[in-house]
């Protein structure tokens, strides 16, 4: 019955992504604009699901819940760094999207180029954002692999083949195909947040779910894990709650969410409604105590495992084929949009700047749809070389990445004040300074004893104090120290700047900006009248 009712929903999702290249029949789906980013054209409820759909994903019902299961209080950092996130993402995402719109942008290596008159440095950060986003697709490959593995399909065959399937809807939809399925699967996670809560409810409640998983954590060998952070961890747990804050919106499938919304209304009311999903988020870090409690046990020692275990047995048969459907679906949308913003980054910033300036939209959108298969197909890579032992920790890698491009990306959408070499050559330090910590992260298991040598984790230990800090914050530190005192010096030297091809103005323009082209087809309707910045303009006839 489970694997029944699991197939069945999962099929019907793929149908249903196939349909959305149909949906609300965009005049041609064969231009970047259209595949890539919806025609700029979601209103509030598409957005409102699209972002739920990228950025709560199979990291936030898989992931986080195996990670509090296995150490516990440290897997909590998910939460505040959740919650941290939302004011910060709505004055950077509401300023990107109105310069994105104002000049066409459709990646933050675009912007990078234009505002430091460098398009070596638009296609570093591009380089940088795919790089990065590969490890997080694995992240929701992992999720689905654990799902599958649960059911009874072993081996790599099935995951490719549904890596496959996901690749060929999107490959014909684009963006539409993740949002329109976003809405669906928010509607079966309903679903299986309240069971979760029901079975919890009918437990023996959480005062005993805290006492068993204090016991079980008293009887590891780790001095690590445990329902409290230990002293040596608490330095470790906020670096990695601050690097992942400033890492979460600055992964290229974050942005293309937000470039797809119609309006900066629509972006600032969704990211000021992005915490209602942090109450989701908290549950499913307690569910990992539940599963403890409740004796669930992952299927050979992998701990991705444990969710899609808990549901096998303790839901009914019918509604644990629902919750398998939910994070299948969970998995595939954001590494479908992923793979879709990691194609727009090498089209726009690497393909059109480089190798074919004249190309026209027909073949931007061709590349896109053939780059995005390579993006999933290389996650794959990730999970077969890399083999983490949580699926977090591939997140994490690509957040020390990733972060190597916040003095370009998010620093430049408040200043033009450093030198185009000086990020340059803060970024590409950054990143050597970030993999070469990785490389020297090794996994400890029991009794002290080197489990990996090499990519171990994404935490250094500092010495023999036991306490350990986020590789990312370290590299992202070196980076800004570099670009700092080479921006000084160049300053010193009076090297000619870059030109800065934004104005201030561009980044409060609205969807009413006569500079801006507006489609004839809005998903959600055409406004009665100008409500954007420039609506006060638009009225008194100035």
């Amino acid at each position: 019955m489970a694997v029944t009712v699991f197939a069945s929903l999962l099929g019907a999702m793929l149908l249903l992504g196939f349909a959305a290249a149909r949906w609300r029949r965009p005049e041609s789906i064969h231009t970047l604009e259209e595949w890539g980013v919806g025609g700029r054209a979601f209103g509030n409820w598409v957005t409102w699901f699209l972002l739920g759909g990228t950025m709560y994903t199979a990291y936030t019902f898989v992931a986080v819940p195996a990670l509090t299961y296995g150490v516990g209080a440290v897997g909590w950092f998910a939460v505040p760094f959740a919650i941290i996130t939302t004011p910060l993402a709505f004055v950077f995402t509401a300023r990107i999207w109105s310069v994105a719109h104002r000049h066409g942008f459709l990646t933050p290596g675009e912007f990078a180029g234009a505002r430091f008159g460098s398009p070596g440095l638009g296609a570093l950060v591009a380089l940088t954002g795919i790089v990065a986003t590969m490890p997080y697709v694995a992240v929701q490959l992992l999720a689905l692999q654990a799902v599958l593995r649960t059911v009874g399909v072993t081996g790599e065959w099935p995951l490719l083949a549904a890596v496959g399937v996901v690749s060929l809807s999107t490959f014909r939809s684009g963006l539409r195909a993740p949002a329109l399925l976003s809405i669906a699967k928010d509607v079966l996670l309903a679903w299986v947040v309240v069971s979760a809560l029901l079975v919890v409810t009918m437990s023996s409640g959480w005062d005993a779910i805290f006492r068993r998983a204090e016991g079980w954590f008293a009887t590891t060998p780790s001095p690590g894990d445990g329902l409290l952070l230990p002293d040596a961890g608490q330095l470790g747990f906020v670096t990695l709650v601050i690097g992942s804050v400033l890492s979460v919106f600055a992964y290229p499938h974050a942005v293309t969410g937000m470039l797809a919304a119609k309006d900066r209304a629509t972006v600032r009311r969704n990211i000021a409604a992005a915490p209602v999903y942090c109450l989701v988020l908290g549950l499913m870090g307690l569910l990992g105590f539940f599963a403890l409690a409740e004796g669930i046990r992952p299927i050979d020692g992998d701990l991705n495992t444990v969710m899609p275990r808990m549901f096998q047995q303790l839901f009914p048969a019918w509604s644990a084929g629902i919750a398998y459907a939910a994070l299948a679906v969970a998995a595939l949308i954001p590494a479908a949009v992923m793979s879709i913003s990691a194609a727009n980054a090498f089209t726009r910033s690497i393909y059109r700047t480089y190798l074919r300036p004249d190309a026209p939209p027909a073949e931007e959108a061709r590349v896109s749809r053939w780059t995005s298969l390579v993006v999933k197909f290389g996650a794959v890579a990730f999970i077969v070389l890399l083999r983490p032992s949580y699926a977090v920790d591939l997140q994490l890698i690509g957040g020390v990445v990733i972060l190597q491009t916040i003095p370009a990306v998010f620093l430049g959408l408040l200043t033009a004040w450093f030198d185009r070499r000086a990020l340059i050559a803060g970024l590409g330090t950054g990143l050597a300074v970030g993999v070469a910590l990785l490389w020297d992260v090794q996994q400890v298991g029991a009794g002290g004893r080197v489990v990996k040598a090499h990519f171990g984790g994404s935490s250094m230990p500092l010495g023999d104090t036991g306490a350990t800090v986020y590789v990312g914050l370290v590299a992202l530190a070196v980076n800004l120290l570099v670009v700092t005192v080479l921006t000084l010096l160049l300053r010193l030297l009076r090297v000619p700047r870059g030109r800065d091809a934004t104005s201030p103005a561009d980044y409060t323009a609205d969807a009413d900006d006569p500079m801006i082209k507006r489609l004839d087809e809005i998903l959600d309707g055409l406004p009665a009248r100008p409500g954007g910045a420039h609506a006060a303009v638009s009225r008194s006839g100035r």
